[in-house]
C-alpha cells in the first residue's frame, strides 16, 4: 500500500456511507414534506366533500321547507340543525334566506345577524360551491347549498368545520407518516451499511486518494517492466496484460475476458498457461520469439484468484548464445588444428633431419591438399561468408569428435537468398543434430551438405550415419529431441530452423537418408536474379 502521509483520510467506504446517509435523509425528508402536503390537500378535499354532502343532505330535508313558513323558523331549524352538527362531527351547521340572514347557528346569539362568507353562487342556484373563509369561528372549510322548492331557492344551507378541527384530522395521520420514514430511514441505513461493509472488504479499507494513486503506480510499473505479465483468472481468462507481454505474443488490441488458448498462440503454449500449473522457466516458442514462461497461483486472503504468468524474451540471449558455440566451436578448431599443424611440422622437421626430405615433401604436400580440399570447395560453392565460416568450422569441431563432415558435389547456396543469420541459424542446426546423430551410429560416421537450386527453388539437405528418425513428423517441433532432457531448453534447435524457413515462406521435411540414417530437408523460394548465375 502506498502511504498518504500522517493524515489518514476517511476510507472510500466511510465516504460513501456518509454520503448515502445524507441523501438518504434528504430523500427522505423530502418525500415526507411532500406526503404531508398531499395529505393536507387530500383532507381538506375530503372535508370539502363531506361538507358539501351534509349541507346537501339538510337541504333535502321537508321539514327545513316547511319551517320556512313558519313565524318563527329558528325555532325548528336550530334544534334540527344543532342535532345535524352533532351527529356529523361538523362545526356549524347553518340555515339562512337567500340574503344571508341565519335562522340557526351554534352561537345562539348569532341567529338573526347576517352569515359571514361567500353566497352568491348559491343563491343563484350553484349546489357544488366550498370554500375556505373566516367566519365567527375563525377559519374554516365550508359548503354552501341551496334549499330549493319548486325550481326555486328559497333558503340557503351551510356545513362547516374549522381549519383547526380539519389540522387536528390530520395530525392524527402524522404518526403512521413518521412511522413509515422511520422504517424507511431504517432500510436505507441498514441496507447503506451493508453495502460499506462491503466495499471496505473489497477496497482494504482505502481512500479515493490511495486507490488512485495505488492505481497509477501499479499501473505505471506493470506496463514500464521488461518482463512480460499476465494476469489469468481460475477459468484461464485474461485479466490484465502489460505491453511487453502483448509485445513477446503478439496478441491483439482487446484481450481482456478472453480465454488465453483462444488468442492464436501456439497450442503448446496456449494449452500450458491455460492449465493454470506451477511452471518454472520452461522454454517456449511463438511465431518468432523464444520466450522463458514461469507460472505461478494467485491467492489473496486464502482463495484463489488464478494465475501470474512472466515471460522473458531469450530470443536475442539465444542467438548470443548461437553465435558464442560458433565462435567456441572455431577456437576449439583453431586449438586443434595449431596443435595438429605442430605434430605435422614436428613430423616433416624431423623426416628432414632424418635425411628423407623427399618424403618429408610428399607428406606437408598430401596433409595441405587435405584440409585445402573441404576449404576450396565450401568458398566455391557458398557465396554466403558467414555461412562458408560456419561449415569451415563445425567440420572441423565435426572431425574432433571423430564425425567426417562433407560438402557434396556441386552444392551451391547463392549470395542474396535470405538473412544471413536465418541461414546460420537453419545450417547450424541441422549439422549439429546431424553431427550428434552420427556420433550414435556406427562407424564410420558421417554428415553430408548438399545444397543447390531447381525448378521449385532452393533445396538444402543435410544428411547423417546416424540411427535415423523413429517420428519424422515431429522432429520439428519445440520440446522434441532425440538427447535426454537437461533443462537447458532441448528441442529448440530444429524448431528454430523451422521458424526461420517460415519466415521466409519455405517449408521443412524430415526423412531417411539413402546411405542409412537421416536426412533434414529445406525449401526455400528464390527470386529470379538469385537463379541467375554470378557474372
Amino acid at each position: 500500500m502506498i502511504p498518504l502521509g500522517p493524515m489518514r483520510r476517511w476510507s472510500l467506504a466511510a465516504q460513501l456511507f456518509a454520503l448515502q446517509a445524507v441523501l438518504v435523509v434528504l430523500v427522505l425528508g423530502g418525500v415526507g414534506a411532500a406526503t404531508y402536503l398531499q395529505f393536507a390537500a387530500d383532507n381538506e378535499r375530503e372535508t370539502a366533500e363531506e361538507m358539501l354532502g351534509v349541507a346537501h343532505t339538510l337541504a333535502a330535508v321537508p321539514e327545513v321547507i316547511d319551517a320556512l313558513d313558519d313565524p318563527d323558523p329558528s325555532a325548528v331549524l336550530q334544534p334540527l340543525a344543532e342535532r345535524v352538527r352533532a351527529d356529523t362531527a361538523t362545526d356549524f351547521v347553518v340555515v339562512m334566506t337567500t340574503g344571508g340572514v341565519r335562522f340557526s347557528h351554534p352561537d345562539t346569539a348569532e341567529i338573526g345577524r347576517v352569515f359571514r362568507g361567500t353566497i352568491a353562487p348559491a343563491a343563484a342556484g350553484a349546489t357544488t360551491f366550498t370554500e375556505t373563509y373566516t367566519g365567527t369561528l375563525g377559519p374554516s372549510v365550508r359548503s354552501v347549498v341551496p334549499v330549493v322548492d319548486d325550481g326555486r331557492v328559497v333558503a340557503l344551507v351551510s356545513v362547516g368545520r374549522t381549519v383547526t378541527a380539519v389540522s387536528r384530522e390530520l395530525g392524527e395521520r402524522l404518526p403512521v407518516l413518521a412511522l413509515i420514514a422511520t422504517a424507511a430511514f431504517g432500510l436505507a441505513a441498514a441496507g447503506s451499511w451493508l453495502l460499506s461493509r462491503w466495499l471496505r472488504r473489497s477496497t482494504h479499507d482505502m481512500g479515493p486518494a490511495e486507490l488512485s494513486r495505488m492505481y497509477e503506480y501499479y499501473d505505471t510499473v506493470l506496463h514500464s517492466v521488461r518482463e512480460g505479465l499476465l494476469l489469468l483468472d481460475r477459468g484461464g481468462r485474461v485479466q490484465l496484460a502489460n505491453d511487453e507481454a502483448r509485445r513477446l505474443l503478439a496478441l491483439p488490441a482487446e484481450v481482456a475476458g478472453r480465454r488465453v488458448d483462444g488468442l492464436g498462440l501456439p497450442d503448446a503454449l496456449g494449452s500450458a498457461l491455460a492449465a493454470g500449473e506451477r511452471r518454472s522457466d520452461e522454454i517456449h516458442l511463438t511465431a518468432d520469439r523464444i520466450v522463458v514462461v514461469n507460472q505461478a497461483p494467485a491467492r489473496w486472503a486464502g482463495r484463489d484468484l488464478g494465475t501470474v504468468v512472466t515471460l522473458r524474451d531469450h530470443t536475442e540471449l539465444r542467438a548470443l548464445s548461437t553465435e558464442l558455440e560458433t565462435i567456441r566451436g572455431f577456437a576449439q578448431s583453431l586449438n586443434a588444428q595449431a596443435h595438429e599443424a605442430a605434430n605435422q611440422l614436428h613430423t616433416v622437421v624431423s623426416l628432414i633431419e632424418l635425411g628423407r626430405a623427399e618424403e618429408a615433401l610428399t607428406y606437408a604436400t598430401a596433409e595441405l591438399e587435405l584440409a585445402r580440399h573441404l576449404t576450396d570447395a565450401v568458398l566455391a560453392g557458398i557465396a554466403v561468408p558467414e555461412l562458408a565460416a560456419l561449415v569451415v568450422g563445425k567440420a572441423a569441431e565435426a572431425g574432433e569428435r571423430g564425425v567426417e563432415l562433407g560438402l557434396g558435389e556441386g552444392a551451391r547456396v547463392p549470395d542474396g537468398l535470405a538473412d544471413p543469420r536465418d541461414l546460420v541459424t537453419i545450417v547450424g542446426n541441422l549439422l549439429d543434430n546431424a553431427v550428434d546423430a552420427a556420433l550414435d551410429g556406427p562407424e564410420p560416421r558421417w554428415v553430408r551438405l548438399d545444397a543447390g537450386i531447381d525448378d521449385e527453388g532452393f533445396v538444402l539437405r543435410v544428411s547423417d550415419s546416424g540411427p535415423g528418425l523413429e517420428d519424422p513428423e515431429q522432429a520439428f517441433t519445440s520440446g522434441w529431441s532425440t538427447k535426454p532432457a537437461d533443462g537447458m531448453g532441448r528441442g529448440l534447435g530444429l524448431a528454430l530452423v523451422r521458424r526461420a524457413v517460415h519466415r521466409h515462406g519455405g517449408t521443412v521435411s524430415a526423412g531417411d537418408a539413402p546411405g542409412g540414417g537421416a536426412e533434414l530437408r529445406v525449401r526455400l523460394p528464390v527470386a529470379a536474379a538469385v537463379r541467375e548465375p554470378q557474372p
